[in-house]
């Protein structure tokens, strides 16, 4: 029987938000609809250590505990009471104490039974971390974005390489019906020739107290800071309240929303287009506050134009009323793009061609016209890779030895993108990009901000 236009927007939009609550939902389900029931055998099943056990890592764990052929055997942290919470999580999981903990990643990567490392740390670790586990022989679920710099990013794909290990990046939108039907509408040219790209992202925060505090009891300060410069705690630096922490948005740690949040609808943009044909020009400004701890883009508006003629405006949405935040920063573009797309959160993905477009978010799909809803999807000449969970999809990979849904060079890919924009908007002038050369053209100036930032010692890249 065919599914009626109707019931199926009425499914899409809703489908997305069944994705995203999914990582969450392992810890909550009984062991019986865990399948813990079905055997597995020991040589079938993928061992996982998770390095990062703050709120997000905890997330992204509970999508491991919930695969009946993986087995968490170590969690990692810093912090004593985050990865208190975590080793009793996975021993509830599996109904013993059997789950050890490590305060040094070095420990835990150098165990010979684990297979796979989740890794979820502080943006500042993410590639040194995953730089141990590769060379370590392990396969790498990392969450995003990656590095710090582009030299970062390209030393750990070097490494995945080198080591022929299996890489997963955490941009789970492509593990979502959602998103990958508006890549695959767009490739397949059902709204015609792609022209233009509307991506946005929630900014960075600003403010933020810069008070010298004690260091909180249950943080080695030291093992958190690793490569960054020392400086004395702050105030709410490493808080796992969200809605508190300031590292997220503070340069030293992190290239703040540009890329913490604007990995996500850019991974999408660069899905459903292929923008890496040629020289990338690129142009635009972003809002530095003056006070307090937080000094990353609270907003931006990036103009980018692509080797093939498409061009994409890249936003950053004011992001400070959750910290009860005045803040001028404005999003001049709302009231045309909500009109347009007929309703709009606060990131997105939109694609223009010239018979229409597709607009997406973690809400659902809107199209114009409104019937390319009915496409069949199994006449697409492009189809993109399936997958319906970001985690099984990585665990498959490391059992087939096949690429994930984003392998790391279009990890990479999509990474740079953040960057650029990051370059642009610091430099406040054009710059135009070079992703063959992987070099922006003729500015030195531009170049230098490649680099991988001095380490602390004893930490390095290489």
């Amino acid at each position: 029987m065919k599914t009626s236009s109707c019931s199926r927007r009425q499914f899409l939009q809703h489908a997305s938000g069944l994705t995203f609550s999914a990582a969450a939902f392992p810890t909550l389900i009984s062991a019986s609809a865990l399948g813990r029931g079905e055997a597995v055998a020991p040589s079938n099943r993928i061992v996982v250590g998770c390095i990062g056990t703050g709120p997000q890592g905890r997330n992204d764990m509970g999508g491991f505990l919930y695969q009946k052929d993986a087995q968490v055997v170590a969690v990692c942290d810093v912090k004593t009471d985050q990865l208190e919470i975590a080793r009793q999580a996975v021993n509830r999981r599996y109904q013993n104490q059997d789950c050890a903990t490590y305060g040094d990643f070095l420990e835990v990567v150098s165990r010979d039974d684990i297979d796979a490392f989740l890794i979820a740390t502080p943006d500042h670790w993410h590639v040194l971390v995953a730089l141990a586990a590769v060379r370590a022989g392990k396969d790498v679920y990392l969450e995003k974005p990656m590095g710090l710099s582009l030299e970062e990013d390209w030393a750990l794909r070097e490494a995945v390489h080198e080591h022929k290990r299996v890489f997963q990046f955490g941009t789970q939108q492509r593990s979502s019906h959602l998103f990958r039907l508006a890549c695959e509408l767009v490739r397949n040219g059902c709204i015609g020739t792609l022209k233009h790209i509307n991506v946005w992202a929630p900014g960075s925060a600003p403010g933020g107290p810069t008070d010298i505090v004690p260091v909180p009891s249950n943080l080695n300060y030291d093992m958190w800071l690793g490569p960054a410069p020392f400086k004395p705690y702050m105030e709410d630096l490493a808080t796992d309240v969200s809605d508190k922490k300031t590292w997220w948005f503070i340069s030293t740690y992190a290239l703040g929303f540009v890329a913490g949040w604007g990995i996500h609808p850019l991974d999408i943009a660069a899905w459903g287009a292929d923008l890496f044909t040629g020289p990338i020009s690129l142009e635009g400004r972003g809002s530095f506050r003056a006070y307090g701890a937080c000094d990353t883009a609270t907003v931006w508006d990036i103009n980018m134009r692509f080797h093939s003629g498409v061009t994409m405006k890249f936003v950053g949405v004011p992001n400070g009323s959750n910290r009860g935040l005045a803040t001028c920063d404005t999003w001049p573009q709302e009231k045309e793009w909500r009109e347009r797309y007929r309703r709009i959160t606060s990131h997105g993905t939109a694609f223009e061609g010239t018979d229409g477009w597709v607009h997406v978010d973690r809400d659902g799909i809107n199209l114009q016209p409104q019937d390319l809803i009915d496409q069949d999807e199994k006449a697409f000449k492009v189809k993109l890779i399936r997958s319906g969970n970001h985690v099984r999809n990585f665990l498959d990979s490391v059992k087939s030895r096949v690429e994930t849904i984003c392998p790391i060079d279009e990890a990479v890919r999509s990474d740079t993108l953040c960057h650029i924009s990051e370059s642009a908007m610091r430099l406040d002038r054009r710059v135009v990009w070079d992703p063959k050369r992987e070099r922006y053209v003729d500015d030195e100036g531009a170049n230098l901000r490649l680099r991988a930032r001095k380490m602390r010692a004893p930490w390095h890249l290489v």
